[in-house]
């Protein structure tokens, strides 16, 4: 049997071979290690020129418009992009599968339907769309960062593929994720915001290479903060769209269990259905987050995938019927949730939407948690509860080793092996101590359901909180190997509340200084407070969280868009 090392190390020169020449950058373009900012690189190296700028930076309602009109073919428009995402990916590593001439015969194509009909394909007619690795695209490899699924192609497309290419999507890149999607150690320790695996390496955040770009969605986040791409997926089952996003200053979107269809894509503890994981958008604007459910559910997905719910798009949700039409609504902030006060920059973000709504007449009060460390442990134990059997089924088949409890010669560096040598995965439980976690999920949601309601008497307008704005996490990104925790995510995917993530803004260090020493809630909120130095996360963006209710993502896009305006006409720290 060929060594696991010898499958990833051939698997990673064959996606080298797959770069075009005339697009690889001069060795003068990529930056020494000191110049940590990427970011910009796209618009200087000389590799694309002024329509590719020009298509690339423009938004994806506005390609939309050229795309439909013929004024941009789909094939400039794609290989625009793929120019550009092969860019961003020599600069972050942030791609899997590349097939440039399967993607551009399909923009071909496209350009061909409405050049001799006169009529778009679809919705989305000629728009790129990349996808995360788990993606099942016919034909293409889903390794899922598993060298063991190296050499496993997709015989069918998945649910959501299909729907996007029947909606007039180009699918034109795949993107990297971390080992397994997620990585649990000990009984709740969970490191969802990394991207790393054996068989591409790691991702970096454009911003700040020294940065994690966040996971598990890690190579779709840099991808489109590099603008490789206009509208993305990834998926989040406890903070993997939010956190990428976050990291890397895009916008990005989690919905309610089923409300995007998950059928056909390859995963990680499947047949744990408690808290499922979900797809969701990427993109550089809201308009892109609109655009992709709005096409993904008018599809009717419930007809396609079983778990997907039947809810058709809701006009008179996204207008905020049950929102007083948007006018005067209420928002309340959760500084903290209780366990880990967040750095200066969070905080400032917080601090400049809260300004952004009053200016805008919006009424903003604080939220209060309640009961997250508990909803952070039940979740982790629900996850823990067959992990160590999940993970090592797969990695058993050509001997590869689980990444959180590799020995310290292995590959990875020593900065993100969790507790080196001692780190264990929780034992598989029993069938009737996992039902007794599902019995605690279902009380918490009940007990934080009637928690929004009470605020019905804080609030002045009649009805509860209109949404909760929170951090993503307790910090920017953080340097790799940093991320300890997904608590400030995970607590809405045990709620399965639609969740919604908007930049704000990125640190500055001579804005963002340390504060004094605060009362510490444990040892994890000192520490977390120990590594904060402003000169390290130099340049990370800054975002929030908007948080509503369950099944309510229509609602969440449109109070988004409020948030969005109101902080355009912010002006910046």
């Amino acid at each position: 049997m060929t060594g696991w090392r010898t499958i990833a190390a051939n698997k990673k020169a064959q996606q080298r071979a797959l770069i075009p020449k005339e697009w690889t950058l001069k060795q003068a373009d990529i930056p020494q290690k000191a110049e940590t900012d990427v970011s910009r690189i796209p618009e200087t190296c000389g590799l694309l020129n002024e329509r590719e700028l020009q298509i690339t930076n423009s938004d994806v309602t506005e390609l939309l418009q050229k795309l439909a009109t013929g004024e941009w073919s789909s094939l400039s428009v794609t290989t625009a992009f793929y120019k550009r995402a092969i860019i961003a990916h020599q600069l972050t590593n942030c791609l899997t599968e590349i097939f440039i001439e399967r993607a551009l015969a399909r923009a071909s194509e496209l350009d061909t339907i409405l050049q001799r009909t006169g009529a778009v394909a679809g919705p989305l007619h000629g728009l790129p769309v990349s996808l995360k690795d788990q993606i099942s695209v016919k034909g293409l490899e889903s390794c899922m960062g598993y060298v063991s699924w190296v050499g496993n192609f997709a015989d069918s497309n998945s649910v959501l593929t299909d729907i996007l290419e029947n909606a007039g999507a180009v699918i034109f890149v795949k993107t990297n994720i971390p080992q397994t999607l997620m990585v649990i150690s000990h009984i709740i320790h969970v490191r969802i915001g990394r991207n790393y695996n054996h068989v591409f390496g790691r991702t970096s955040n454009p911003y700040n290479r020294s940065l994690t770009s966040g996971g598990s969605s890690g190579g779709e986040g840099a991808l489109i903060a590099m603008r490789g791409s206009p509208l993305g997926v990834g998926s989040d089952i406890g903070g993997s769209i939010r956190i990428p996003a976050a990291f890397c200053g895009t916008y990005g979107l989690r919905p309610s269990y089923g409300r995007v269809p998950y059928a056909g894509c390859v995963n990680s503890l499947e047949g744990q259905d408690s808290v499922p994981s979900v797809l969701g958008p990427f993109s550089n604007s809201l308009a892109g987050i609109k655009t992709f459910l709005k096409t993904v559910i008018d599809a009717q997905p419930w007809l396609k995938d079983p778990l997907a719910v039947r809810k058709r798009w809701s006009d008179d949700e996204y207008n905020l019927a049950d929102h007083g039409n948007g006018e005067n609504l209420c928002f309340a902030i959760m500084w903290d949730d209780g366990i880990i006060v967040p750095h200066p920059p969070i905080i400032r973000g917080l601090e400049m939407v809260k300004k952004a709504l009053l200016d805008a007449g919006h009424k903003v009060i604080d939220w209060k948690p309640s009961k997250h460390a508990e909803m952070h442990k039940c979740l982790g134990d629900i996850w823990a509860a067959g992990a160590a059997d999940d993970y090592s089924a797969v990695t058993a088949l050509v001997g590869e080793p689980v990444i959180p409890s590799m020995s310290l010669e292995s590959e990875i560096p020593v900065v993100d092996i969790i507790d080196n040598v001692d780190t264990v995965i929780t034992p598989s439980v029993s069938a009737y101590q996992l039902w007794q976690m599902h019995k605690k999920k279902r009380i918490l949601r009940e007990e934080y359901l009637q928690l929004w309601e009470n605020t019905v008497r804080m609030t002045g307008t009649g009805r509860a909180v209109d949404a909760i704005i929170a951090p993503a996490a307790p910090y920017t990104a953080v340097p790799h190997g940093q991320n300890k925790t997904g608590q400030y995510t995970m607590v809405w995917n045990v709620l399965d509340y639609s969740t919604l993530v908007i930049p704000v803004s990125k640190v500055d260090s001579s804005i963002d200084l340390a504060k004094a020493p605060h009362v510490f809630y444990n040892e994890d909120d000192k520490t977390n407070y120990d590594i904060y130095n402003p000169v390290h996360f130099a340049n990370a963006p800054i975002t929030v969280q908007l948080v509503g209710r369950t099944l309510e993502e229509e609602a969440v896009i449109a109070m988004g868009e409020i948030v969005d305006t109101a902080l355009k006409g912010v002006k910046v720290a």
